[in-house]
């Protein structure tokens, strides 16, 4: 269920999903004239880290804010290799909008803790104690929830606590801003979390943050619910399962006799172009409508075979993350990362192709591979099922498993490729891809794959077709604003 949202400042929309309602915030920059309200007892608001959700967040924030007073500082902690960087981007120690990390929390209405997930873990207790009377406390994930339940803990009295969390990584979220200039409305989605609220500000707090950042549609969510989701999404379908599942059916169309780039054609080049984009425009179901019988054939049996392993296997991942596995072992993994750095991924011989498929494109129609779209569906289909299972709100479902893949990363792997996806983003997301994509990967191509030429699952395959979740994208849909991400050369 969704948490109620409500706001004195922004005007709310009420959506129809599967057995109910959502209120939901409809974004734009005709919105920004109302960030003061919003943000009123605000002055100063602190952005602790320059990774790339910290780079992309105080830029948008200090373009949206621009000439309302609220001042948009960096915090960086002491050597720090990312205040060249920041320097360059016009945040300097000159005008104080480059600071200490510690310092600019002290001196901050609203902290945005958006350094690693592991060393913000290892040093709350530090930030915690700089803040000022009543400061705000953002978040961009909930990892540190789980991390202060695992320890005992919990966070400061007093202050509020909200996240706000694009569903897209940083380079998107700053892309796509930019690209608003032009179009209205043009961004990433966006969850909000009020985790606590002491003085009853905190909800249009988080909607402003959300709206200066440029999201187009802001749902509600618990933070609890935000980091289950989020830890879990990228470790499946939205970055662990894909390289699991492309690495399997390259391998899966050289033996069946392809020659390597036509192999890659149909693995990741069809996940990240035609499948992608089917589902972006049309919804999951527009990718079996697009195909002729014979196609929908072979989709169905992909289907079949690879839905109850790809389910298992989030059922799995949602466990570890839920009973706080996964997120020590993300913890335990920054010892190790300081002696010995995380080696890319890219080494396997598929990769090697890459450059050739892309000067490629172009050339001929790309067309949906059906046995590829089958194993891909299946596997977000899994997903839904299981956050649905658990009890999450539409938004989140479709945002965390569909619309952030297709809307947000699969574009960056299509002009990158899954490896380069992977090895840039978050070192969650990474450490996970790491963990989980393997077993899919083996899952994949030991029990799926091998029962693709099996009669389909008549039921499932009934199930799909009919399931609620596409009637819970098209609404969400109607909130896309009408442009895809421009991706940088």
């Amino acid at each position: 269920m969704q948490p109620d949202l409500q706001s004195t400042v922004f005007e709310l929309e009420t959506i129809d999903v599967p057995d109910g309602t959502e209120t939901v915030l409809r974004g734009g920059r005709h919105l920004f004239g109302l960030l003061p309200a919003a943000f009123a007892g605000i002055s100063s608001i602190g952005v602790i880290g320059w990774g790339p959700q910290g780079r992309a967040q105080a830029l948008n924030l200090r373009d949206s804010l621009a000439g309302t007073g609220i001042a948009v500082r960096v915090g960086l902690r002491p050597g720090s290799s990312s205040a060249a960087d920041a320097r360059a981007h016009g945040f300097t120690e000159a005008d104080g909008t480059l600071g200490d990390w510690l310092e600019i929390v002290a001196a901050s209405d609203l902290v945005l803790l958006l350094i690693a997930d592991a060393a913000l873990a290892a040093h709350h207790e530090e930030v915690f104690a700089a803040l000022q009377p009543g400061a705000t406390i953002g978040l961009s994930h909930g990892f540190l929830l789980g991390h202060l339940r695992e320890i005992g803990s919990d966070f400061p009295p007093g202050h509020p606590v909200i996240a706000v969390c694009p569903k897209g990584m940083g380079n998107s979220v700053r892309r796509l801003y930019e690209q608003g200039r032009q179009i209205n409305g043009a961004g990433i989605n966006a969850s909000i979390a009020v985790h606590a609220d002491p003085d009853g500000t905190a909800t249009d707090q988080a909607l402003a943050w959300s709206v200066a950042l440029g999201s187009p549609y802001t749902f509600a969510t618990t933070l609890q619910s935000e980091y289950l989701s989020d830890v879990v999404g990228e470790r499946a379908v939205l970055l662990g399962a894909v390289h699991g599942m492309v690495e399997a059916l390259w391998r899966h169309f050289r033996i069946a006799g392809d020659d390597p780039v036509s192999a890659y054609e149909r693995s990741c080049e069809n996940v990240t172009g035609p499948i992608a984009r089917t589902i972006s425009a049309a919804g999951l179901d527009g990718v079996r409508n697009a195909l002729d019988d014979t196609g929908r054939a072979v989709f169905d049996r992909a289907y079949s075979a690879a839905y109850g392993p790809a389910r298992e296997l989030v059922a799995e991942i949602y466990d570890e993350v839920a009973d706080g596995t996964e997120l020590r072992s993300v913890i335990l993994a920054e010892a190790r990362l300081a002696q010995r750095p995380m080696s890319p991924i890219a080494g396997s011989p598929m990769w090697a192709v890459a450059p050739q498929v892309r000067e490629r494109r172009g050339t001929r129609e790309a067309a949906i591979d059906p046995l590829t779209a089958g194993v891909f569906v299946a596997t977000m289909a899994a997903q839904v099922d299981e956050f649905r299972h658990r009890g999450h709100p539409w938004s989140e479902i479709v945002n965390e498993t569909i619309i952030e893949a297709v809307d947000s990363l699969l574009p960056y792997m299509h002009a990158r490729d899954v490896a380069y996806m992977v090895d840039n983003c978050s070192r969650t997301a990474r450490l996970g891809a790491r963990r989980w994509g393997p077993r899919f990967q083996a899952a994949y191509e030991q029990i799926a794959l091998p029962r693709a030429t099996e009669e389909p699952d008549v039921e499932l395959v009934a199930a799909f077709t009919a399931h609620p979740v596409h009637a819970a994208l098209a609404t969400a849909a109607k909130l896309r604003p009408p442009v895809d991400i421009s991706v940088p050369a």
